[in-house]
């Protein structure tokens, strides 16, 4: 026995490698199977190589696990992961089980789970961290916690209880939105909204984000009305633009209802465009600034951590309002020409004289082929009064230029061609453009 043990919490996102060093892609979960008298064995981990395609990773091809990285004997089977009858992934469906102790000292709520090597090329469960029931009345307080062997403890498991969802998102809590989306979208249905229904509201927004639009409006079958509002608020105008149009009319109208004002107003905006215009692929949340503004304010917008890179690239400068829909748009000043000039200079005076914004009915293509004709990471989007309503960022652009499938693309099927691509099928709604708004904005700043 060589008595290496790994807690399987902080296994995931670990880089699997084979001998020779180069990596092969990185662990999602561990695959155990039950035994009747002692604690279930590894039969393999679950793998995400690049392409973000799962494959199943037989524990006899493990030659080491620990310090964050798996090391595999040999290059591995790229065939898609199936699971089997009688497996179990200890992250997706084995975390926030309730297990009661053989001791009669009450329960418990699994939150993590150690494997240990017994031999080469064989794992088992070896200890359980359980966290017990909290002794006290305090609302932030938690339970005590345990790490107990496994044969001190008796899984509890009663017919129609759902499992506690909390170890799992805890786990996940370091994924990036994109990696946490398509891990969710591996996890059984039911697995799969339950987490979604624990994850915060400006989490699960993020996830959504990363989505197919078929597997943003299943979860969001599933949220209450008041809840599925929250997220659509937390979420960028133009997604959710796109989300609400796939959702039955009634309830897409009743969901703008229920959110914020302002929130609403961009959503709408996006909604009376055609999806494949630069009003349908805009972001109507510009930086705006005034042509008195200096560098140092110019500056100090970008650098906001809530701003999205591509909007950070360039601040728009227009007449007052300063909200979208603005006043006549003067022009859009590039961070790099900020950073050549002294603080207190005024940025009306930097304005680039050679950039000219679209229209919001400019088609998609005819957008694509201004940003890289010119080199411009976003484009500036005006109405027929000149009043700046939003920027087409370079990646609203790609969203638009890639296949609808792409997040969920594997590498045995065929291909879409980009001068195939479906367009988005977004309804026109006949809605007025919503009212100039007050400068200040709650959520994004």
């Amino acid at each position: 026995m060589t008595g290496t043990r790994v807690f399987v919490a902080r296994l995931t996102g670990s880089g699997v490698f084979d001998p020779a060093g180069d990596r092969l892609g990185r662990i999602r979960d561990v695959l155990v199977v039950y035994r009747k008298d002692n604690a279930p064995r590894v039969v393999g981990l679950l793998a995400e190589l690049p392409g973000k395609r799962r494959v199943f990773i037989s524990i006899g091809r493990v030659s080491s696990i620990g310090s964050g990285q798996v090391i595999t004997t040999g290059p591995i089977s790229d065939r898609k992961f199936e699971q089997r009858g009688g497996e179990v992934r200890l992250l997706a469906e084995f975390l926030g089980r309730k297990v009661t102790f053989n001791d009669g000292s009450g329960e418990g709520i699994i939150e993590d789970a150690s494997i240990e090597e017994t031999g080469p090329g064989e794992w088992e469960i070896n200890q359980l961290f359980v966290r017990r029931p909290r002794q006290s009345g305090a609302p932030f307080a938690k339970g005590p916690t345990a790490l107990v062997p496994w044969s001190l403890v008796t899984e509890k498991t009663n017919d129609g209880e759902s499992q506690s969802a909390e170890a799992l998102i805890a786990s996940y809590s370091e994924l990036r939105p994109a990696d946490l989306a398509t891990t969710l979208l591996d996890l059984p249905q039911e697995r799969m909204l339950e987490v979604a229904e624990e994850l915060p509201d400006d989490r699960l927004a993020d996830v959504l984000e990363e989505m197919d639009e078929s597997d943003q409006v299943e979860i969001m079958s599933q949220l209450d009305d008041e809840r599925a509002a929250d997220v659509l608020d937390e979420m960028e105008p133009d997604d959710a633009a796109d989300l609400i149009a796939q959702l039955p009319e009634e309830r897409g109208e009743h969901l703008l209802e229920l959110m914020e004002p302002e929130e609403a107003d961009d959503v709408r905006l996006l909604l009376s465009f055609g999806a494949d215009t630069a009003g349908g692929l805009m972001t109507p949340e510009p930086i705006i600034l005034s042509a008195e503004s200096t560098v140092a304010e110019g500056l100090a917008m970008i650098r906001r951590n809530e701003t999205a890179p591509a909007l950070a690239a360039a601040v728009c400068i227009t007449l007052p309002p300063y909200e979208a829909p603005t006043g006549r748009f003067l022009g859009m000043v590039h961070f790099q020409r900020m950073l050549r000039y002294p603080p207190h200079e005024r940025l009306g005076a930097l304005i680039d004289p050679g950039l000219e914004p679209i229209s919001v009915d400019t088609p998609a293509p005819e957008v694509s082929r201004i940003l890289a004709s010119y080199n411009l990471v976003s484009v500036p989007v005006i109405d027929e009064n000149h009043r700046l309503v939003g920027v087409v960022t370079v990646d609203d652009v790609l969203d638009y230029l890639l296949p609808d499938d792409w997040r969920s693309h594997d590498d045995d099927e065929t291909e879409t061609a980009p001068n195939k691509r479906t367009p988005k099928k977004r309804p026109v709604k006949k809605s007025a453009a919503p009212a100039a708004k007050p400068a200040s904005r709650g959520r994004r700043g």
